[in-house]
């Protein structure tokens, strides 16, 4: 039962016969316990007939999935099953984070009919939100009580990394067709596989002529004499990718107001969908001390929807990533030469040693890229001289950006490649290395 504000306002009309009945006490009280008595007959009625909150029927509809940021619809079906009109309010209990709005909407259900409610979702957290109950509030047609219940009516949507980095696919897919030779762009490189036949121009290399196809092709009886041929190459398709994103606790850093994991979420997306579109084999390992994600044998539009489903769940672990696991990991994905990308933190030599350990055994057989996001304030911060706080933190700004390259140049005496970058930058200049790999023949 709920009471309402009309209902104290009538009982605290009561206090009027005492005030004018000041003198005669008696008479006076007599007077407040008849209007209490008789509030409390009113409200009971009025709590009698409202409709029974427990007749009423939910149905649910709610989209699987939906991105970060963006604006999904919530749909519930209220039936009122009762014989009499609901008058009240529904209160839908999402968890804050899907962002609903609104959460309470007033109804008025005659018997035997429906109505359905919407609420808009903006979810701003990544994973499962939830919805499990569903309040109903009736009152009685004087509005002075309430009968109230709560109803059990499940619902989740599934909220998936918004991957904003997007954006820059097309020019990049651009760049790959030039290398792959859809273009004016057509290379020899070690590591590159025959593409097709023609004619050779002015500038080719010489090294590119196939000199069986050019006898083939000599027709002397035809007046065109000799047309020497060219082959034209392409990168070789069908390599491995395996991107390893570290969950554990550097990870959950903010940097420009961003998470270090979800920058690895966008990159790890960008660089997927370039390298599929290009034929190579595309896997995804998420892992601090257990695998927190996985997704292998996928192509096509069905990597990037299993690789959002698998990070949507995904969030860091507050603890060290277990750096001697991961030869195992990539080698339970693949046992061929491949492209390793490492989407972890090497902001500090001291937390990178772990990094550095490993990566003697995964140079020794696979092409190893690290990947790390770099905070925009800290460049920021060592152009600012203006008193004596200022410079304390541009010399702190400094140190840090030099154990960013110390970590950087370890990394690469030991055969790996380093792309860093702000949250914006990373995942562009991650799939710029990709190419770059590419056009040298390297992948």
């Amino acid at each position: 039962m709920t009471v309402s504000g009309r209902f104290v306002a009538l009982l605290a009309l009561g206090v009027l016969p005492v005030v004018v009945l000041g003198g005669r006490e008696s008479l006076a009280y007599a007077a407040l316990g008849g209007w209490l008595l008789l509030c409390v007959v009113v409200g009971s009625v009025d709590l009698i007939l409202a409709a029974s909150p427990r007749s009423v029927v939910l149905e649910r509809s709610v989209p699987a999935r939906v991105r970060l940021g963006a604006e999904a619809v919530s749909e519930l079906y209220v039936t009122n099953t009762g014989r009499r009109t609901l008058r009240g309010t529904v209160r839908d209990a999402w968890e804050p984070s899907a962002g609903a709005q609104p959460t309470r909407t007033g109804v008025a259900i005659p018997a035997g009919e429906r109505r359905r409610l919407v609420a808009s979702l903006r979810p701003w957290r990544r994973g499962e939100r939830r919805v499990h109950n569903v309040t109903v509030r009736s009152w009685g047609p004087l509005r002075l009580l309430a009968r109230q219940a709560t109803l059990e009516a499940p619902g989740r949507v599934r909220v998936l990394p918004p991957f904003n980095a997007r954006k820059h696919l097309p020019s990049r897919l651009a760049r790959l067709r030039e290398l792959e030779g859809s273009t004016t762009v057509l290379q020899r490189g070690q590591g590159t596989e025959f593409d097709s036949l023609r004619e050779y121009v002015r500038g080719d290399d010489v090294r590119s002529i196939d000199w069986r196809a050019t006898a083939r092709r000599h027709d002397p009886t035809g007046g065109r004499g000799a047309r020497v041929m060219v082959r034209t190459w392409r990168p070789e398709r069908d390599r491995r990718v395996v991107i390893v994103i570290d969950t554990a606790r550097t990870s959950a850093a903010r940097v420009a107001d961003e998470p270090r994991i979800d920058t690895a979420f966008e990159s790890a997306l960008l660089l997927a969908a370039l390298a599929t579109r290009a034929g190579d084999r595309v896997d995804l390992v998420a892992f601090d001390r257990v695998v927190r994600g996985r997704v292998q044998g996928a192509s096509g539009p069905e990597l990037l929807s299993r690789m959002v489903d698998a990070m949507a769940g995904i969030e860091p672990s507050l603890i060290e990533l277990d750096w001697s696991a991961v030869p195992a990991q990539v080698a339970s994905v693949t046992s061929q030469r491949s492209l390793v990308v490492l989407l972890t933190s090497i902001e500090s030599p001291g937390g990178s040693r772990g990094l550095l350990s490993v990566l003697p055994q995964l140079t020794a057989k696979h092409l190893v890229v690290v990947a790390s996001v770099t905070d925009p304030d800290t460049l920021e911060a060592t152009r600012q001289r203006q008193n004596r706080d200022a410079v304390y933190r541009a010399a702190a700004a400094e140190r840090s950006l030099l154990d960013v390259s110390r970590v950087a140049a370890a990394v690469r005496r030991l055969g790996g490649d380093v792309v860093t970058g702000s949250p914006a930058d990373l995942p562009p200049a991650l799939a710029d290395r990709y190419l770059a790999l590419k056009a040298a023949g390297r992948l």
